[in-house]
């Protein structure tokens, strides 16, 4: 079996991350959404995730495969903590993009993602966690 191993990724990781979610918009929005644009991971991706990077609010994650995968991107999830306000008391762990490659599924990569989400969350003052879709 395949290791699979979970990073912060950094901004070497950026293309790595961007053809992840560009995978997530061909997949998903793609077969499901005809109102979204295919295109903005590669036109607006490197900017905006490049943005988030060093955001303490923000998690980016890559999941990678090594051995005989040669240590490629399998995965990625992208979290964001939002501040209590007038109408959510409490800190929220939202969970905005993740996707695991066809190839990697059933691995436990997506586990591994989330649990990593969740720990991530806790630690930082999270007491509940939502997913957008």
């Amino acid at each position: 079996m395949t290791t699979i191993t979970v990073i912060n990724a950094g901004s070497g990781d950026l293309d790595d991350l961007v053809t992840s979610v560009a995978g997530l918009f061909e997949e998903d929005a793609g077969r499901n959404d005809p109102t979204m644009d295919l295109t903005w991971p590669v036109r607006e991706g490197p900017t905006y995730y490049s943005g988030l990077l060093n955001d303490p609010t923000c998690l980016l994650l890559l999941a990678r495969a090594g051995e005989m995968d040669g240590d490629s991107t399998v995965g990625h999830l992208v979290g964001k903590l939002s501040e209590r306000d007038a109408i959510r008391t409490v800190r929220v762990a939202v969970l905005e993009s993740l996707r695991v490659a066809p190839h990697a599924r059933g691995q436990g990569v997506g586990s591994q993602l989330v649990d990593t989400f969740l720990d991530w969350a806790r630690t930082n003052g999270a007491v509940r966690a939502s997913v957008t879709a």
